[in-house]
């Protein structure tokens, strides 16, 4: 895939399995602050530190939002395409992190939006289990995981955007309420409402498609 136009002097586009690799020490919030003031300011050598920094945390962040680590790739080339587009109306007070989560989390919202169906999400997921650093498995229940992922994200195309957020912040990416309610830019009361909300409909459906045992029942 080649990068969008802004990103060609940016470093090339790196896989989970190498980001362990390049990630160094975080810096602190004040280098960050004037790292971002460059960057407003259009400084490329800005922006490629920015995308050194801050890369390997938003492709994370949109393979939980997307389930697909091909499609999190392009979403991130695109989070930062748009970030340098509208660097001006970046608020200095306003974390760099945040601001580029902001972004990365409304390209997934486009994603989603972009889907024609449930069919068409079910090509292209991975294993939820395998993100969260499982260990080796079995052929058998590799393949097991795989149909409880596709099934999972078949379940969470189907439910409405709010809820499919909660749902996946807190439970996919992990971000505790504070960091979840605010990425999604709702109270924490909310939050717990719309995650509620979110689960119960998930473990209906799979209950339905077979995947959770029926309450009071053996399956």
């Amino acid at each position: 895939m080649k990068p969008a136009p802004h990103l060609q002097l940016l470093p090339p586009i790196r896989r989970l399995s190498e980001i362990s690799e390049i990630s160094g020490p975080a810096s602190g919030a004040d280098d960050d602050q004037g790292l971002a003031q460059r960057a407003r300011d259009g400084d490329l050598s800005a922006w490629a530190e920015v995308y050194a920094r801050h890369y390997d945390k938003l492709l994370r962040q949109l393979r939980h939002l997307t389930g697909d680590l091909a499609v999190a790739e392009e979403l991130a080339q695109e989070t930062f395409a748009q970030a340098m587009a509208s660097r001006a109306r970046y608020e200095p007070d306003r974390s760099l992190e945040a601001w580029l989560a902001g972004i990365a989390l409304n390209m997934a919202r486009k994603h989603w939006r972009s889907r024609q169906s449930a069919q068409k999400a079910h090509a292209r997921l991975e294993c939820v289990t395998a993100m969260s650093g499982a260990g080796p498995a079995l052929p058998d229940r590799v393949h097991l995981q795989r149909e409880r992922s596709r099934a999972l994200y078949a379940v969470l195309a189907g439910l409405p955007e709010s809820l499919r957020e909660a749902f996946t912040v807190r439970e996919l990416q992990g971000l505790s309420t504070e960091e979840a309610a605010q990425q999604l830019a709702i109270s924490p009361g909310n939050l717990a409402v719309r995650l509620s909300r979110a689960r119960a409909r998930i473990g209906d459906a799979l209950r339905a498609r077979g995947w959770l045992p029926r309450e009071g029942g053996n399956t």
